[in-house]
């Protein structure tokens, strides 16, 4: 089992940044793949950033790319999600996402675990 939870969320202007981060519980964290997703009101959940196992490769959003940065501290059982020159169009709840196929993740949209989510505002 692997227990989720995000922090960090919060409000902020067009052009800011926001760090995000998901603490992770279980024995068992190193060997799953983790990943953002978000899901903003009327529209599906969406994938945003994801990083393996070994945290050697990171994948993204084409929405997010060069903005984003995900990275993982195994010694903390932490991930995180740097946001930088938010958009409002950002705007959504962010869930951090936990999968032992973590690109089968990024294609479905569907992980193995899942936080309780972490509203992120974008002001214009």
């Amino acid at each position: 089992q692997v227990q989720l939870v995000e922090s960090g969320g919060g409000l902020v202007q067009a052009g800011g940044s926001l760090r995000l981060s998901c603490a992770a519980s279980g024995r068992t964290f190193s060997t799953y793949g983790m990943g953002w997703f978000r899901q903003a009101p009327g529209k599906e959940r969406e994938f945003v950033a994801a990083i393996s196992w070994s945290g050697s490769s990171t994948y993204y959003a084409n929405s997010v790319k060069g903005r984003f940065t995900i990275s993982r501290d195994t010694a903390k059982n932490t991930v995180y999600l740097q946001m930088n020159s938010l958009k409002p169009g950002d705007t959504a709840v962010y869930y951090c996402a936990a999968a032992a196929d973590i690109i089968k993740a990024v294609v479905t949209a569907a992980a193995d675990y899942w936080g309780q989510g972490t509203q992120v505002t974008v002001s214009s």
